[in-house]
């Protein structure tokens, strides 16, 4: 029976712009270099971009990563809290920074994603020292008083919370 009117019985449908057959899998690289196409498709699912690669011993594996649009959504509401929570004394931003990367490492810190986290984790770094430095007319949180000021409240290094599969 065909997906659609299974769904229909339950009156459910699938929305059509989110709906694709793709090929994807252990085959798939070789069938569509046959058909003269690109390397196989990705698709998006949980945040995570799904796509095919090759194990140093050359067997098939599906990597995840960070979703850009996701990661980039993620970002400006950050950077809108921040601007809200500017004059908040360092400690507390700190604190929340702090939960807020945590989450995020939780969430997305899966194997072969660690460049999405240290991305994510600089973008954040950098947003702060920008609106620190917007606390007063003077401004002067300039890159050597900021990394003093990292050493005082440092920020969590991503870190990876999915154990490796045999």
């Amino acid at each position: 029976m065909d997906l659609k009117d299974r769904l229909l019985q339950f009156g459910l449908s699938l929305h059509e712009g989110k709906t694709r057959l793709i090929e994807f899998g252990r085959f798939a690289a070789h069938a569509r270099t046959a058909a003269g196409q690109r390397g196989p498709e990705t698709f998006d699912f949980l945040g995570f971009t799904h796509y095919c690669a090759k194990t140093r011993k050359n067997k098939f594996m599906v990597k995840r990563k960070t979703q850009a649009k996701r990661l980039a959504r993620k970002l400006k509401a950050i950077r809108e809290e921040m601007k809200h929570r500017m004059h908040a004394p360092l400690r507390e931003q700190h604190r929340w920074l702090r939960q807020v990367l945590n989450g995020h490492y939780q969430y997305f810190g899966v194997i072969f994603n660690y460049r999405s986290l240290r991305v994510f984790k600089a973008c954040v770094v950098k947003d702060w020292r920008k609106v620190l430095g917007k606390r007063s007319q003077k401004g002067c949180m300039n890159w050597a008083n900021y990394r003093r000021l990292l050493i005082a409240f440092p920020l969590p290094e991503p870190v990876i919370h999915q154990a490796w599969r045999r």
